[in-house]
């Protein structure tokens, strides 16, 4: 089985491009790269170092035009998919070998307003409800006079 499950952040925003797909119509291929927290020790070091590993991914159709959408430097998000292997010869000779993730789902890890108040991720902060609408435990209260018009009781 291969299956790849990874929660990190884009380095920076997905490079998009458009390719002619196999009918004709046109294929979205997004790539980006993921760091994604390593927790471990260090030799002669008693103290847990942070690092991070730097993990190619790429998405093709719905999941490219979803990182070109959605996705900015700095977003936090779980990515499913497999690890695919490959090899390319460069204009120098050289053969060069590769190893990404092929993208098969992705979904964001917080919310907006968690991500650093938009800071370093491409969001907007959104305007906090008015203070009156939100009770003491951060719940919005529920207008006067809708309780029979609910599902539940």
């Amino acid at each position: 089985m291969n299956k790849v499950i990874l929660i990190g952040r884009l380095t920076r925003d997905p490079d998009v491009r458009y390719s002619q797909g196999q009918s004709g119509e046109q294929l979205c291929i997004a790539r980006y790269t993921l760091a994604v927290d390593r927790r471990g020790r260090r030799s002669g070091n008693t103290n847990d170092q942070q690092t991070a590993d730097f993990i190619g991914c790429v998405g093709f159709g719905k999941s490219g035009e979803f990182a070109e959408k959605y996705l900015k430097q700095g977003t936090k998000i779980c990515v499913t998919g497999r690890i695919q292997t490959g090899s390319y010869t460069n204009k120098d000779g050289q053969k060069v070998y590769t190893t990404d993730v092929v993208v098969e789902d992705q979904e964001f890890v917080e919310s907006k307003n968690s991500a650093g108040a938009g800071q370093g991720t491409g969001y907007t902060p959104q305007a906090a409800p008015a203070q009156e609408s939100v009770g003491a435990e951060g719940f919005m209260n529920v207008p006067d006079g809708i309780e029979d018009d609910l599902p539940f009781k």
